[in-house]
């Protein structure tokens, strides 16, 4: 018989909001954060109007903030991160289904358009897979780019099928909570929105 997987989304789904801005809080502080969105205030309105892409928005925010950084300090501070402050943002409801799923015997990935950075060391800690936007490191530094896209809507769909052959999987789970996740919803057997 062949095994099963589930795919969740990880802002809003597992956590209770989008962990960006908490990463940029536990690195910089609340005060840098705050300082750093009102100067990105005139992109953040285009952003809103749409005139800016998702993408284009999110790799202003990262040079701005961790643009230069020592990718190892940055990918250190991330595992702290993952360690004293995620436990925090994550609901009970979302680890108890990804335990449940573990216990099934079933395959379990987080598929984020957060950066594997962040996500990867807190997925590693239960023994599932970390599928996420990567960000661009050049000379051992963070450049503020993305490397290929942002892991978002049909993207999601492109980096799970880079990953794992669906045929091999006899049912296959979603859980989502975004428009961005509904194209891994429709790949799902048992697609699930905002369960939790």
């Amino acid at each position: 018989m062949k095994p099963s997987i589930a795919f969740f989304d990880f802002d809003g789904t597992i956590t209770t909001k989008d962990t960006l801005f908490e990463i940029i809080r536990f690195h910089k502080g609340s005060a840098a954060l705050y300082a750093g969105m009102t100067l990105l205030s005139p992109a953040l309105v285009a952003f809103k109007m749409k005139l800016i892409s998702t993408q284009r928005m999110k790799e202003i925010v990262f040079r701005f903030f961790f643009g230069g950084s020592s990718a190892d300090a940055f990918r250190i501070r991330c595992a702290e991160f993952c360690a004293q402050r995620l436990p925090r943002l994550v609901k009970e409801n979302a680890l108890q289904a990804i335990r449940q799923h573990l216990v099934q015997g079933h395959q379990v990935a987080v598929v984020t358009a957060s950066a594997e950075d962040w996500v990867e060391p807190w997925c590693s800690s239960l023994g599932i897979v970390c599928i996420g936007t990567r960000l661009e490191v050049h000379n051992a530094l963070i450049t503020g780019k993305i490397q290929g896209l942002n892991c978002n809507g049909p993207e999601k769909v492109t980096r799970i099928k880079q990953t794992f052959d669906l045929d091999g999987y006899e049912e296959i789970y979603a859980y989502g909570d975004t428009s961005g996740d509904r194209p891994m919803l429709g790949i799902a057997k048992y697609g699930y929105f905002r369960k939790f």
